[in-house]
């Protein structure tokens, strides 16, 4: 048996905010809302899109259809490659495949974006699995992304997520799995700890060490 770890996208594997934020801006503007502020913007990145539109902008019915709608037309436009690696995560994943680990994403953005995302930056063959939302929304909480991986990997030894926010937590512990807290990313100071995090590490070069003590 071989180390499973899964990985979040979004704030975790890349850097993502500059083309969700552009995203977010849009479809506010579609909607005739306010200028998102920058607290509402780092908000977006994270949560299922369809809740983050909910509970950020306190929309619900069809303005959440419609701001997802136009969301995703700029999104897919383009914007959606406006996501570099973080540094050091090319050589996180390689060593931990050099280390014998099986590696898969659970994300909540559409496993068809994220497939092109990790295409267009290079790490899509690191990964034995990519699972992530659906287009119609039925599949989009983490914890039913986190149950997708594990049944496509049911031999992989001791599994755990990286992750960056609170919801990534919580979705991993749904299935009893710790989560390692990506420190780097955009959540705020202590939401990861207080959430359960397993522990919470500042790089990506430190998460081997915190993967050899779960």
């Amino acid at each position: 048996m071989t180390r499973l770890v899964l990985f979040d996208l979004d704030g975790t594997l890349v850097d993502s905010a500059p083309g969700i934020w552009a995203s977010v801006r849009v479809a506010a503007g579609e909607l005739g809302l306010p200028a998102p502020t920058p607290a509402q913007l780092r908000s977006m990145v994270g949560p299922p899109l369809q809740d983050g539109f909910a509970a950020v902008f306190g929309i619900t019915g069809d303005d959440v259809d419609r701001a997802v709608t136009a969301y995703r037309a700029h999104y897919a436009a383009g914007a959606m490659f406006d996501a570099p690696p973080y540094p050091g995560v090319a050589e996180l994943l390689a060593e931990l495949r050099a280390g014998g680990a099986t590696l898969a994403v659970a994300t909540s953005k559409p496993e068809e974006f994220a497939v092109a995302i990790l295409a267009h930056v290079g790490l899509l063959a690191e990964f034995a699995g990519v699972h992530g939302a659906s287009f119609d929304g039925r599949v989009r909480h983490k914890d039913q992304v986190v149950a997708a991986a594990l049944a496509t990997h049911p031999d992989g030894d001791r599994p755990v997520l990286v992750g960056d926010r609170a919801q990534d937590v919580l979705g991993a512990r749904v299935h009893g799995l710790p989560c390692i807290g990506a420190g780097w990313g955009p959540a705020p100071p202590g939401e990861l700890a207080d959430a359960g995090a397993a522990v919470v590490v500042a790089t990506p070069g430190e998460v081997p060490a915190a993967l050899a003590t779960l």
